[in-house]
């Protein structure tokens, strides 16, 4: 079972397709692409977002605590099988600071872990540790499927610094129906035609020569979450439903 974990600070922004295209040129006189999209391809990425029947965790992270949480299962191909390669994630956010732990593991053992309690064996002490971290958030909180989210997106490390990271996302899908990873790629567009969300991953400060890229191009920070995002929009309808309904009943 491979283990990641990650801690870093991470920004975010909105970029037009102008924007897009002016900045990619530039960046790469600093960095490279990272192993999966060399020649500047997108590759995909698949996630359910859970939460408890009440939302709590996504109200609770978008009322900006010192501290949140969040978890996802995440997938790097289509996961038609149910001993597909998966990711169980657990993310952090305190002060800032985002801390990310994950375990690799197939979909029946997520789904199990998840749903059941059963947790997958670990080959290693640092798996055990992630596995016992991600039973403990479990225990705390009955979750269950609430969004699917895909998206394309496009990487890149730092020539003399690997823990630097920009990844460009485009194609953010969402939906809310049929949310498991095996029925596929469809659903609701999250950003408006044209849009990229940049995020900058990074272990100490901004270099130099980006905030002046970000300066000259009029790129500015935004407070931006995908799940966050897509509850509110989520919310809004159900709200404007809700006096639909209302209003006909009268």
């Amino acid at each position: 079972m491979a283990i990641s974990t990650f801690k870093r600070y991470e920004m975010k922004f909105l970029l037009s397709s102008e924007q897009f295209n002016t900045l990619l040129p530039k960046i790469t006189e600093y960095m490279n692409p990272d192993e999966y999209c060399r020649g500047y391809r997108n590759y995909s990425i698949y996630n359910i977002y859970y939460d408890t029947l009440d939302s709590n965790l996504i109200r609770t992270s978008l009322s900006k605590p010192q501290y949140k949480e969040k978890l996802r299962l995440r997938s790097y191909t289509p996961s038609t099988s149910p001993d597909s390669k998966v990711y169980l994630e657990l993310k952090k956010k305190t002060a800032g600071v985002v801390y990310k732990r994950r375990a690799a593991m197939t979909l029946r053992e997520a789904c199990r872990f998840v749903e059941e309690g059963s947790k997958p064996a670990a080959k290693n002490y640092i798996g055990a540790q992630v596995i016992n971290e991600l039973e403990f958030f479990l225990s705390k909180n009955k979750v269950y499927p609430a969004t699917y989210i895909s998206y394309n997106r496009m990487a890149f490390f730092g020539k003399d610094d690997r823990e630097f990271r920009i990844t460009f996302d485009s194609n953010i899908i969402t939906r809310r129906n049929e949310l498991n990873l095996e029925k596929g790629c469809f659903g609701e567009q999250l950003l408006d035609d044209g849009q990229y969300l940049m995020e900058v991953k990074i272990s100490r400060a901004v270099p130099i020569w980006l905030a002046r890229l970000l300066s000259e191009l009029k790129v500015y920070k935004t407070s931006f979450s995908k799940y966050g995002t897509e509850y509110q929009r989520y919310y809004k309808q159900a709200v404007l439903d809700s006096l639909q309904m209302l209003t006909a009943i009268k």
